[in-house]
């Protein structure tokens, strides 16, 4: 996997379908993790633990494993009913354990319609741990894909590591399977390609800066100044895309903002959102589509510096 260092003012303007300035990823995280792992070493799972001293893998850790699990049993639920009621679809990324473990999110985002992509086997198992077993994480992606095709009824056409935890030979396998967007790269504010030994995939960046984890768990912020940082992000990028397109992916996760005292702020960021003309709520999907036929109106080939 490659791609050219095209800096923003080396690029035509992104006009996106039906003269859209923002496109607006809202991504829940539908994910599964084990609660213990044969090894002695520490056990990462996916993600910052709510309490720091984390256990051994062989060890079940209650406090962050269960604090995770709320997400399954509560807060996706109450985060399902906000997308209801304010008639938005949200982008679900999902490991292919959760078809079987926790198939009630998987269920229900499909019966609203709703994008799914996949999202690894299991959340605690990182492809870069397989970063010099090619064959091993490769493995691991065909499985992945293979479950989720098993349980959607369609091929997957787009992935985001666990953890964005990926290596160089991830997007080929992706490409080589018929996926046509990538998450893993967090470096851009408008869709771009990839080139593979597979031919191309579209990079539909994901952020760990506009995300709840970052925002609320990392960093502490309020539920007020967790909306205003949406909002602020959103506006800027809205005034920006009046020459040129953007996309904004907000990534949530369940046990985060599906938190009672929090989820005020995605309403309120939502109404905010709706508000707007020219804010279009896409699915990476759509995006990626409409950009492999529209990639040389935006990026040229030969455009690199």
């Amino acid at each position: 996997m490659e791609y050219d260092y095209v800096p923003l003012p080396h690029r035509k303007p992104l006009i996106w379908p039906n003269g859209a300035r923002v496109a607006l990823i809202l991504t829940f995280n539908l994910e599964t993790w084990d609660l213990t792992k044969p090894t002695k070493e520490k056990y990462y799972a996916g993600g910052p633990p709510i309490l720091p001293d984390v256990l051994a893998g062989d060890t079940p850790d209650f406090p962050n494993y269960s604090w995770r699990e709320y997400g399954q049993r509560v807060g996706i639920w109450r985060l399902f009913d906000l997308f209801d009621e304010t008639g938005i679809k949200a982008s679900c990324t999902t490991n292919a354990v959760t078809f079987e473990r926790r198939k009630a999110m998987t269920d229900a985002c499909l019966e609203r319609g709703w994008e799914l992509l996949a999202h690894n086997w299991e959340q605690g198992e990182l492809l870069t741990d397989f970063a010099h077993d090619p064959v091993k994480e490769r493995d691991i992606v065909l499985r992945s894909l293979d479950q989720y095709e098993k349980f959607v009824g369609k091929k997957a056409k787009g992935w985001l590591s666990s953890s964005l935890r990926s290596t160089l030979q991830t997007a080929d396998i992706l490409a080589e399977q018929g996926c046509t967007f990538y998450c893993d790269l967090l470096n851009d504010d408008q869709p771009y390609l990839l080139r593979t030994p597979n031919g191309p995939i579209v990079s539909t960046p994901y952020s760990n800066e506009i995300n709840d984890f970052t925002l609320l768990t990392r960093r502490g912020h309020t539920t007020d100044e967790y909306r205003d940082v949406l909002i602020e992000e959103l506006n800027v990028l809205y005034k920006e895309g009046a020459t040129s397109g953007r996309i904004m992916n907000v990534g949530l996760h369940p046990h985060v903002s599906g938190r009672a005292y929090r989820i005020r702020a995605l309403r309120e960021f939502i109404q905010h959102a709706k508000s707007l003309p020219g804010v279009w709520f896409a699915t990476r999907e759509e995006i990626a589509d409409w950009y492999l036929q529209n990639h040389e109106s935006h990026i040229p080939t030969g455009a690199a510096e």
